[in-house]
Parts: C-alpha cells; structure tokens; sequence
C-alpha cells in the first residue's frame, strides 16, 4: 500500500491527468445511461401507471402509442371468463390542440376510464374519485409552457376543432415522442378522436385477488384469437423493446450508451498502462531487489484502485448535477440512486483490467534495467 501511493504522490501531474480521465469515463457512463433508462421508462410509462394485470390489444400491436382498433365487445367476453374482477378500456391518438392564441401543436390524446388506477392522471371533479368533468384535460407540468397553459386555468381550447377545457396539470407523463401527452375521460377521448362505438383500442383486465394471471391470460387469448393478450410487465417490456430496437431514437440512444463505456474504457486503460509505464524504472528496481512477480501485481493493481475510487468520487460528484441540468430540457432522463453505484465495480474493474494490460511489460521488465547508464 505505501509503495503504491508513493508511486502515485511521486508524479502528481500524472495522477491528476489519470483521475481526470476516469471521471471524464465515469460521467459518460452515468449520464449517458441515465438518458436510456429515462428513455426506457418513459417507452413504458403509460402501460406501467396503471394498476391492469393484463392488457388486450390489437393483433401485433407493438407499444401503447400505436394501436389499431379491436371490438368494444371483447369486454364482454372477458368478463365472462372466470377469476375477471372488471375491465376498463383506453384510446390514445394524435389530434390537434389550438392553443388561446390561435396556433395549433400536435398532440397525443389519451383517453381512459376512472379505474384504469389511482396512478393514472385523469381530470376528477375536486373532492371525487369517480366522477369526471365533461370536456376537462390534463396536460404534463413539463409541456405547460409549449402548450400555453401555464397559467389562468381552466383554460378554454380546441381538440380538433372541438370544444374543450384545460383544467390541470399532472407531473412524471412528459412524453418522449416530441408531442405532449394530453389526457382525458374514455368517453370525450372517444369522441374527440372518432372511435365508433363499437370500437375501442385497449381493453385492460383486472384479475380476482388469489386467481392465476397466467391461467386468466391463456383463456382469454383463446377465446380472443385476433387480439394479443399481455400481462403489464410483458406489454411493458414489449414496448421498451420496440422503441429501444426498431426506432431510430432508441438505437441512437442505446449506440451513445455504449460509446459512452468504450470510450470510459479506452480512457482509463490509456491512463492506467500510461501510468506503470511512468513507473517501469521503478518496477525494475523491485525485481532487482528480488521482488515476486506477485508483489509487482500488487502495487500495479493497488495504484489502480486507488486512482479509479478518486475518479469514480469526482466523475459522481460532476455527474449529479449535470443530470439535473439536462432533467430541464429533457424531462424524462432518469438517475436512480443505483445508477452510480453501479457504475462503481464496472469503473474499478476497467481499471484493473486496464492495469494487467501493463503488468506483462512490468514484470518481463529486466532488472539489469536500472543498473543502465
């Protein structure tokens, strides 16, 4: 331990330099996979908010925001499988919102029933937990400003030129499509979107408390053979992977958090090798003296550790108020209090494995090196 520090104390410009590189390493990690997870559960959220055990959609309906129409009737037949509690049903479509001043901003209508869950944002009337305002919205804290809600509600507007009201606004739905959520009862969602009556997007199941979810699932895809039946975390994931895989935004966002680790490790393997080759006179030395092959892996491993947890300290200390700075500009990036400490085995294990990438040069060293003029 002391013939490691001493090596690093011995150059402090070069450990400074190789912090330095390990933070920079570790704020790309963290951030950029902070934009994924964010991206990841803002794909999901709407699917994740509601309290369903299982979701009936269209035939090869791949995420929430595109669906296709099914038959209202499938209600019903849920509801005539057993171990079904209730059903309630939600439509999502892009409509045109006309703001106060005339201009319009394209928008994804959501529509749902009051049970769909206590965490779905629906406009209640005050003091209800059932009741629904006619012609009432809610728009997210974060689009407020685009849509030009942010003050003097209830504010009176147009759903595709149809009468509606904002009456508040919800926090955590900012949408990650470019256009903002806009949420309202199923029946004016219906209405201001066109469906038939006959028609609905999503049917979401509740199950009987102590009734097998699967067993409830393979009976009703069974008797609903054009439709897919999910459970919430499979539809959930099924959407996560659509926007991560098969759009453009998703695999650029995956590509940069990926850059963003092999950049960090091509940083901290440079830092590291650049730093015992600094030390190799000194690691000839220690052969010279009779050092074991093991004693030399020590120091290089321990010089490593203790250069990687002062730059995993730094790049965390940078990091965290850097994701808040984006969170204004993207509401949806997420930072779990895990994330970081996550980030500190992959930060410790780089910088080891970049380390033994020179222990090779070190220990095939020749100890009558350092008795060279």
């Amino acid at each position: 331990m002391r013939l490691a520090w001493h090596n690093i104390a011995h150059d402090r410009i070069r450990f400074a330099v190789t912090v330095l590189g390990i933070t920079f390493a570790v704020f790309l990690m963290i951030f950029q996979f902070s934009i994924l997870l964010g991206f990841l559960e803002a794909a999901s959220k709407i699917v994740d908010s509601t309290d369903a055990d299982l979701w009936i959609a269209g035939r090869g309906v791949q995420c929430f925001e595109f669906p296709v129409a099914i038959e209202r009737r499938y209600e019903q037949i849920a509801y005539s499988i057993r171990g079904v509690a209730h059903t309630s049903s939600v439509c999502i479509r892009p409509v045109q919102f006309k703001k106060t001043d005339g201009s319009q901003q394209l928008v994804e209508l959501i529509g749902a029933n009051p049970d769909v869950g206590s965490r779905f944002p629906i406009p209640h009337v005050p003091g209800s937990a059932s009741a629904i305002p006619p012609h009432a919205l809610l728009v997210d804290n974060s689009n407020a400003q685009l849509l030009d809600v942010s003050s003097h509600l209830p504010l009176e507007v147009e759903i595709d030129e149809q009468r509606a009201r904002v009456v508040g606004t919800t926090s955590g739905f900012s949408s990650f499509l470019g256009s903002p959520y806009v949420f309202t009862s199923y029946a004016d969602g219906s209405r201001y979107i066109g469906l038939r009556s006959d028609q609905t997007m999503f049917i979401l199941v509740q199950v009987q408390p102590g009734v097998a979810i699967q067993q409830v699932k393979k009976q009703l895809q069974a008797r609903l053979p054009n439709a897919d039946v999910w459970t919430r975390g499979e539809f959930s994931a099924r959407a996560r992977f659509y926007w991560i895989s098969q759009t453009g935004a998703g695999a650029a966002i995956l590509t940069a958090a990926l850059l963003g680790f092999l950049i960090g490790l091509a940083v901290v393997s440079q830092a590291m090798y650049a730093t015992t080759m600094e030390n190799i006179e000194e690691f000839a030395t220690l052969k010279a003296l009779g050092a074991t092959r093991g004693f030399v892996m020590r120091v290089i491993v321990l010089q490593a550790v203790i250069a990687g947890l002062a730059g995993y300290l730094l790049g965390v200390l940078i990091t965290h108020p850097m994701v808040l700075a984006a969170k204004a500009s993207i509401p949806w990036v997420s930072a779990p209090w895990w994330l970081p400490l996550g980030v500190l085995f992959p930060t410790l294990a780089l910088c080891v494995t970049a380390s033994l990438l020179s222990v090779r040069t070190a220990l095939s060293v020749e100890p009558a090196k350092v008795f060279r003029a």
